[in-house]
C-alpha cells in the first residue's frame, strides 16, 4: 500500500509541480514583500532536496560512478566546449548591450550542480553519474567563467567574478547533504530506527521539489516583474537553449554508445544551469549592471518550467527505455 501511494505521488508529480508554480506566481505577484524571506530559504530548501535525493542513491553506486571516465569527459565536454559555442551563437540574436549579455553569459555558461541531480533522478536517469561529476563541474566553471566573460565581453566584467559564492554553494548544497546521506545510509544498515527514517525520507523527493519550485519562483518573480519589458528579449534565447541542448546531449550520448540512464543524465547536465549560485555574483556587479540579476532570474523561471516538461519528455520520447518496451511486448505475447 505504501509503495502504491509513493508511486501515485510520483505519477502525479508534474501536476504537483504545476500547482507549486501557480501558487508561487500568485504569492510573488500578490505578496512581493514575502520575497525577501523566501529568498533566505532557497539554500536550506535545496540542501534538504539534495539530501533526500542522495538517500535514493546507494553509496556504492556513487563510488562506482567516479570510475566512469567516459561519462565524466562527456559531461565536461558538453558543458565547457559545446555549450559556450551554442551560447555564443544564440546571443548573436540579442541586443548587443553589456547589461543584458553579462547576465545571459553568466547563467548559461555555468552548469547546474544542485537540482540537476533531482531532475535526473525523477526522469529515471543515472543520477549517481551526475553526483560524481559535480565537483569537477563546480571547480572548472569557477576557473573558466572569467575566461569566457573576458573572451566574449572583455576584461572589465571578468574581474568581478569571485570564488566565495561557488565555495559556499558547494559546501551547503552538495557536500553537507551528501555527507548526511552517507551517514544516514550507514545508520539504516545498522539500526531499524535508521531504516525507518530512510523509508520516511523516501516520500520527500517529489514534495521537496514542489517546495523548491515554490520558494525559488515566489522569491525571484518580483525581481523580474519590474524589468519585464527590458528583459523580454532573453526569454526566446533561454527557450531555444532548452530545446537545443537536450537534442545535442542525446546525440552525443548516442555517438558514445551510452546506456539509457547515462544518456538521460548527460541530457540533464547539458541543459540545466547554475542560476541559484550565479545570482549572488550578478547581485554583486557594479550599478551599471543592475539589470543582470533580473536576466539571471528570468533564466531560473524559464528553466524550472522547462524541467517540469523535460522530466516527462526525456524518458518518454527523447531517451526511452526500449528494453522495457520490448519486455512488455514479450510478456504480452506470452499471455
Amino acid at each position: 500500500m505504501t509503495r502504491l501511494s509513493k508511486q501515485r505521488v510520483q505519477h502525479n508529480q508534474v501536476a504537483l509541480y504545476a500547482l507549486a508554480v501557480l501558487l508561487a506566481i500568485g504569492t510573488g505577484l500578490g505578496r512581493p514583500s514575502a520575497s525577501t524571506i523566501l529568498e533566505t530559504l532557497i539554500n536550506p530548501v535545496l540542501a534538504v532536496l539534495l539530501y533526500v535525493t542522495f538517500l535514493e542513491i546507494p553509496f556504492v553506486r556513487i563510488r562506482r560512478a567516479f570510475r566512469n571516465g567516459r561519462f565524466i569527459l562527456a559531461a565536461l565536454g558538453m558543458n565547457f566546449v559545446v555549450v559556450p559555442v551554442v551560447v555564443f551563437g544564440l546571443t548573436r540574436f540579442l541586443p548587443q548591450e553589456p547589461v543584458i549579455l553579462v547576465g545571459v553569459f553568466m547563467v548559461l555558461l555555468t552548469p547546474c550542480v544542485d537540482y540537476v541531480i533531482t531532475f535526473t533522478e525523477l526522469a529515471g536517469g543515472d543520477s549517481e553519474q551526475i553526483t560524481a561529476v559535480t565537483p569537477a563541474l563546480m571547480l572548472i566553471q569557477l576557473l573558466v567563467l572569467p575566461l569566457y566573460l573576458w573572451l566574449f565581453l572583455g576584461q572589465q566584467v571578468a574581474g568581478f567574478i569571485e570564488a566565495g559564492p561557488f565555495i559556499e554553494a558547494f559546501v551547503v548544497i552538495i557536500a553537507l547533504p551528501l555527507t548526511l546521506a552517507w551517514v544516514t545510509e550507514y545508520w539504516a544498515e545498522h539500526s531499524n530506527r535508521g531504516k525507518e527514517w530512510q523509508n520516511t525520507m523516501g516520500w520527500l523527493p517529489v514534495p521537496m521539489m514542489g517546495v523548491t519550485l515554490f520558494v525559488v519562483v515566489a522569491s525571484q518573480l518580483p525581481r523580474v516583474q519590474d524589468s519585464i519589458d527590458q528583459i523580454a528579449a532573453v526569454v526566446p534565447i533561454y527557450v531555444a537553449f532548452l530545446l537545443i541542448m537536450p537534442l545535442l546531449g542525446r546525440l552525443t550520448a548516442g555517438l558514445l554508445g551510452m546506456e539509457v540512464g547515462e544518456s538521460r543524465a548527460l541530457v540533464f547536465t547539458s541543459v540545466t544551469r547554475n542560476s541559484l549560485v550565479i545570482l549572488p555574483l550578478a547581485l554583486a556587479l557594479p550599478s551599471e549592471y543592475a539589470l543582470a540579476p533580473a536576466v539571471v532570474v528570468t533564466q531560473t523561471l524559464v528553466e524550472l518550467s522547462g524541467m517540469v516538461v523535460l522530466t516527462r519528455v526525456v524518458p518518454s520520447w527523447l531517451v526511452p527505455d526500449t528494453s522495457q518496451r520490448f519486455l512488455s511486448l514479450d510478456i504480452g505475447r506470452s499471455d
